[in-house]
């Protein structure tokens, strides 16, 4: 799978765990995410960085299941190089980059990438890269620069929220309803705000309780709905609700098709009628990104 195309799922797996690396090939999800950073204690780090690029080796590119992403250790733990250092010549499809303060952030890791790729022989670019971009105090503040920056690994934008709890203090993330508090809710939408900003994929947080299959389905369709593509899975057991949840559904397909026939037959018109209402060129725009994600994944 070219990294080029979009991911309804993004699957962590601890680096350190032979057996959990053993499983990946049948876990369903449209990329994993290879851990070098909190799945792994600073003991442990040193055989992950062994056996993730060694598993990466085993099937390069173009005869993996899935994408193969590498979340290496922020900046300030001084561990980052050592990381890319290690995964980058098994040419993983992308870095994630936790705790970002902002697109300087990403435009380092980048320089970094290049320096990398061309010391192994891999193709300028291709490793692409997803920020964490909500884990700081200031990350929110620069969110908005991401759309300007002119980042061409920039695959995606997602966003945590128990980070960025830790980075202000605060006792916890959600309010007294059970759901994600202000500043949190804050957070996501700025962050979905400048995926599509920027032109690339919004992602969402994780869904906590993996044994929750209803409230993970329910919570990704109203993510979907509210314009993000994908989500971060903690347990293979989430990945196949998170592939359907982001998938459009078969009446949404028909639907979709019915809107591109009504302005297939009237040529150069902005607005037509269907079902008794008039749609106009947002329709139009949204019926193709339905058509477009569907044929994606095969549905249609």
């Amino acid at each position: 799978m070219s990294a080029a195309l979009p991911i309804r799922s993004m699957l962590f797996i601890p680096g350190d765990s032979e057996k959990k690396l053993g499983k990946v090939a049948e876990c369903g999800a449209d990329a994993v995410i290879f851990d070098l950073e909190d799945a792994v204690s600073p003991e442990n780090k040193p055989l992950a960085r062994k056996l993730v690029p060694e598993y990466m080796a085993l099937k390069p590119r173009g005869q993996r299941p899935m994408q193969y992403w590498v979340r290496v250790n922020p900046f300030d733990t001084g561990m980052t190089l050592e990381d890319l250092a290690a995964a980058v010549p098994a040419a993983p499809d992308g870095i994630m980059q936790p705790k970002t303060d902002g697109p300087d952030d990403v435009r380092r890791l980048s320089y970094y990438l290049d320096a990398l790729e061309a010391a192994h022989g891999i193709a300028p670019g291709s490793i692409k890269i997803l920020p964490v971009a909500t884990e700081t105090a200031v990350a929110p503040f620069r969110l908005g620069d991401f759309a300007t920056a002119g980042l061409e690994r920039l695959a995606g934008l997602t966003w945590g929220a128990e980070d960025l709890a830790a980075a202000i203090g605060a006792s916890t993330n959600r309010d007294a309803t059970g759901d994600w508090a202000f500043t949190y809710r804050m957070a996501r939408s700025l962050c979905l705000l400048a995926a599509h900003a920027s032109g690339v994929q919004a992602l969402d947080t994780l869904y906590v309780d993996f044994r929750d299959d209803a409230g993970l389905r329910e919570s990704c369709r109203a993510a979907r709905a509210e314009g993000f593509t994908g989500r971060i899975a903690i347990h293979p057991a989430q990945v196949a609700g998170i592939n359907a949840s982001f998938m459009p559904s078969a009446d949404e397909i028909a639907h979709a098709q019915r809107v591109l026939d009504a302005f297939a037959a009237s040529p150069g018109a902005g607005t037509v009628g269907l079902d008794g209402k008039m749609i106009d060129i947002p329709h139009q725009k949204q019926a193709l990104r339905v058509l477009a994600q569907a044929k994606a994944f095969g549905a249609i």
